[in-house]
């Protein structure tokens, strides 16, 4: 071997010495001896470097995953007696290998088992348990090799073929899969499992580390192997007798999971999870209380789980098959497990909790759906409420400052036990709801003397009531009496009982979240609004010592006054004085900290604005308000417009760049307060957006900072479409011409949208500056698509394609708004030119999304072209290219129907077909019977086919022929 190209296997090699390494393994797989030389190696021991030894095992494994059916018979014994010599020399080495090889080594020997198996060594496993015996190295081999043939065969998480391979492949191997272990079961499992009980009452005192090994193997092949050969007496005593042993309790937990996880029958599955509870609790594993190890009691709730969910299972089969007496016994020993199960999910480790919702969710299920609750049931139910409002409450070491993995694993549990909840509410919705006031009230009436996670916590549960108990469109406090006026009262104590000025960002966060959730009861009392308004404002929420409440204080303000706009009046200029600070742009000075961030801002802006448009001011009051609210913002934009073209320094251009981006990002936001019903125009706002327009359009002249300053103002002018409408169109031509210039493709596939936007708004309006521009921005497009770029330069290739995509979208809109004449009046040769580029954009590029749009431009030509007064020379380009287009897509190699976005692109090649035939008629039958499909040597019968399913009058039959 390559000795220098091994150095670099080491994982301190440098790059040069690993790059090496790698071009030699590549080198070594291709090779048809290479592996024999790697055999060799690792039969005689002749490497002591672990990585080496490893290399060579994936080299093996490499010949016999791909090129095993290439070695004669001789080739295929050496690898055989390969591994078996390495097996043998693993208990007489003075060190046992590295895990990371012995992991390796069995995956190979795996692999070679599923290859071999059914034909050539079905003595595979006699043949490993004659070398290894007895002996612990050999032994820990053997466990390794069950388990990489489980997951060869079982596991779920192996990804067996490549995302490429088609459903033939996987389908092969499932089948091969149950072959092997049908054969399995006949020939071998007895005796394997033999040999695990073996190992199991050998080493089960005297060597942890492979009891549990072999613990795990036997869970892993419970799922699939004969149950009576493991939930036997010598067995289940034998875990049993495990579960009082520290060091193996764990795993024997997990392989009496698997052994109740088994499927079978309703009825026997019951008796032996029973007949397991019983052991379990006679040794005393049912004493929780007594336990210390959360290890242990996560694994323990885990298994509880399991017995409760397999008994849940059995139940719902009995009832369906009608077997009610078998059903009540099954419902009983499910409610002799309750107990148990509510000691764990109030268990103050919440892993242990966690891993018990599932069997408290699935029995509220069942209890859903019994006609009615016996009083033990209604008191389960009640512990379980009790629970899960315990549960949900935030303990000491929470950071809410700078929340961590154990933060997020606690926010996960929360929504585990809000499912709980929600589950809860449909067996005794009353019930719920009695909870959480007596809950919610008690903790309001002492708020000042109770710890923040209680009362976050019962804010919490109020919140949680709106999913809880759905109504429509947030109507709680109207129908139902009850839950209305329970709600209601709770919603008044939350704004009445000064809760919200509570010292502690949780609490704070659950106010403002709750008051907006609950929106709807400020319809009902609006003399609550002025108290939340106020908390909304000062230092409990906008002005909060923390950003984090800040920020998210900025988002609800803008949602409570959306959706309160028609109680907001009243308060209108108030909050607009109160907010002016916060409206301020921040300036762009390093070390300057504002009170909200500019994306936070933007929600305030949005806020004024829809309070000034839904107010019920005159035009004239509106359109002052609103001025004075963008006044400032322009004023600002020119300051620092001059600014940065006299700035030298890049840090401070960008500085400057992004301040004036948040200017007219903040003007544009405004604008999203207009409607159908509240227009620009009636609001009596024109004026100012105009002045808006004319102060940010200079902007795209500036030629610094281009890309930010473009995007901006490319964004306020999409607004500004939808907001003036025709006042727009004047700004249009010269902006237009500004982004055109020194262009990247990124900004061409930006400005294309707003081209778009503008065809698909105003049509012939725009006809003549379309017409006008129509060249000078194809001539920007194909002069960046013609710019050469570095073979391996993915994003540049991206950009491209994103680029050429955008192109065909616009040829699509000029073509689809009903102006062709845009095209048709650029003179013949250009016209030609971008003809010619849609059908290459149809055929040459791997692209089914812009094969697609480019087929809807063609047959939109031929509708509109293809007829007997059409534009010289276009049928001609028809029967020449855009018919031979239809066919040369879809038989390239790269267009593939298993990929949903090609058959589209097929779709469309069918309807440019049905619509060449539905404007040339017979002429375009004759063409293809005659010349066209003779030409590509289709056979007569074919032609006769594929001509008469064109010709069906419904467009669907000929989509589905052209699929088939």
């Amino acid at each position: 071997m390559d000795e220098q190209a091994l150095l670099g296997l080491n994982p301190n090699a440098d790059a040069d010495f690993r790059q090496r390494a790698l071009a030699y393994f590549e080198q070594l797989k291709i090779s048809q001896d290479a592996w024999q030389v790697c055999a060799e190696a690792l039969a005689q021991g002749i490497y002591s470097d672990d990585h080496i030894k490893f290399f060579c095992f994936q080299v093996l494994e490499h010949q016999i995953k791909f090129k095993y059916s290439e070695l004669t018979e001789v080739q295929q014994q050496l690898i055989r007696e390969t591994l078996i010599t390495w097996l043998q020399a693993q208990m007489l080495n003075p060190q046992p290998e590295k895990t990371f090889i012995r992991n390796k080594a069995a995956q190979v020997f795996a692999l070679l088992f599923v290859t071999e198996y059914l034909t050539k060594w079905p003595k595979f496993f006699f043949d490993i348990l004659s070398v290894v015996d007895l002996n612990p190295r050999g032994v820990d081999m053997y466990l390794r090799i069950l388990m990489a043939v489980d997951a060869e065969l079982v596991d779920r998480d192996v990804v067996h073929t490549s995302e490429a391979s088609c459903y033939f492949t996987l389908t092969f191997e499932a089948r091969r899969n149950t072959l092997l272990k049908d054969t399995m079961r006949e020939q071998c499992i007895p005796s394997l499992v033999e040999s695990w009980y073996q190992i199991l009452q050998n080493y089960q005192y005297n060597n942890s580390e492979l009891t549990c090994q072999c613990l795990e193997v036997v869970g892993a092949y419970v799922s699939w192997i004969d149950l009576s050969l493991i939930a036997n007496e010598r067995f289940i005593n034998m875990l049993l007798g495990h579960m009082s042993v520290e060091v193996l309790r764990e795993e024997a937990c997990d392989c009496l999971f698997e052994i109740v996880n088994k499927g079978m029958d309703p009825i026997d599955k019951t008796k032996l999870v029973e007949s397991l509870c019983q052991v379990l609790q006679s040794a005393g594993l049912f004493s929780i209380d007594q336990e210390d190890d959360v290890d242990f009691l996560a694994r323990f709730s885990k298994l509880v789980n399991g017995m409760g969910q397999a008994l849940i299972a059995s139940w719902t089969k009995l009832i369906k098959s009608g077997d009610m007496k078998s059903a009540q016994d099954t419902l009983q020993a499910i409610e002799a497990k309750v107990a148990l199960m509510l000691q764990l999910l109030i268990h103050e480790d919440d892993d242990i909790s966690s891993n018990i919702i599932g069997f408290c969710y699935d029995y509220l299920h069942i209890l859903k759906q019994l006609s009615a609750l016996s009083d033990q049931q209604k008191a389960n139910v009640e512990a379980i409420m009790l629970a899960v409002m315990k549960k949900l409450t935030y303990d000491e070491e929470y950071n809410f400052e700078n929340e961590g993995e154990d933060e997020a694993m606690f926010v996960e549990y929360r929504k585990q036990l809000k499912l709980l909840l929600d589950r809860l509410a449909q067996v005794s919705p009353e019930l719920l709801l009695a909870s959480v006031r007596r809950v919610f009230n008690t903790t309001l009436q002492n708020w000042q003397t109770t710890r923040f996670m209680e009362v976050e916590v019962a804010i919490r549960l109020l919140y949680m009531l709106a999913e809880a108990l759905p109504v429509s469109h947030g109507a709680h406090f109207s129908g139902d009496v009850t839950k209305a006026t329970a709600l209601q009262d709770m919603m008044r104590t939350l704004v009445t009982s000064g809760v919200s000025a509570y010292q502690h960002t949780s609490v704070t966060l659950e106010f403002f979240e709750t008051v907006v959730r609950y929106e709807k009861f400020f319809a009902v009392e609006p003399q609550h609004i002025p108290t939340v308004l106020m908390a909304f404002l000062d230092h409990r929420g906008l002005r909060h010592t923390s950003p984090k409440v800040r920020s998210r204080t900025a988002y609800l303000f803008s949602r409570f006054v959306k959706s309160l706009n028609k109680q907001m009046n009243p308060f209108i200029e108030d909050v607009l004085n109160r907010i002016q600070d916060l409206l301020e742009l921040s300036p762009p000075e390093n070390g300057y900290q504002a009170l909200l961030s500019s994306d936070d801002q933007l929600f305030i802006y949005e806020t004024a604005g829809v309070l000034i448009v839904n107010s019920e001011y005159s035009a004239e009051r509106k359109q002052v308000l609103m001025r004075n609210l963008l006044t400032p913002l322009m004023e600002k934009f020119k300051v620092l417009l001059e600014k940065l073209i006299m700035a030298q320094d890049e840090d401070r251009q960008m500085a400057l760049a992004d301040c004036l981006n948040h200017a007219v990002g903040f003007a544009s936001r405004t604008s999203k307060a207009f409607s159908n019903k509240q227009t620009v125009k009636q609001c009596g706002c024109s004026e100012v957006y105009l002045d808006c327009l004319q102060t940010f359009l200079p902007a795209l002249s500036c030629p610094l900072q281009k890309e930010v300053l473009r995007s901006g103002v490319r964004t306020f002018l999409h607004r500004m479409i939808i907001c003036l409408e025709e006042e727009v169109l004047p700004f249009i031509p010269s902006a237009s011409e500004h982004m055109l210039k020194d262009c990247e493709a990124k900004d061409l596939q930006e400005f294309i949208p707003l081209i778009n936007q503008i065809t698909a708004k105003f049509k012939t309006q725009v006809s003549p500056f379309l017409q006008q521009m129509f060249m000078p921005l194809l001539h920007a497009i194909f002069e960046v698509l013609l710019l050469p770029a570095e073979e391996n330069d993915q994003s540049a290739a991206l950009e491209k394609q994103m680029l050429r995509r955008s192109y065909f979208a616009f040829l699509q809109t000029v073509t689809g708004s009903g102006m062709s004449e845009v095209i048709a009046n650029q003179g013949a040769e250009n016209v030609e030119r971008v003809l010619f580029t849609v059908i290459q954009g149809a055929v040459d590029y791997p692209d089914p999304i812009a094969q697609k749009t480019c087929f809807i431009i063609l047959s939109k030509l031929v509708e509109l072209w293809g007829g007997k007064d059409g534009p010289v020379g276009f049928a001609d380009f028809v029967y020449k290219h855009i018919v031979p287009a239809c066919f040369l897509a879809p038989l390239k190699q790269t267009f593939d129907l298993a990929d949903a976005q090609t058959v589209l692109a097929l779709s469309e090649c069918a309807v440019t077909l049905k619509t060449i035939h539905l404007k040339r008629g017979p002429e375009c039958i004759q063409y293809l019977q005659q010349e066209y499909l003779p030409s590509l040597q289709v056979a007569p019968e074919i032609i006769q086919e594929f001509c008469q399913a064109l010709q069906q009058p419904d467009a669907k039959v000929f989509k589905n022929y052209l699929k088939v």
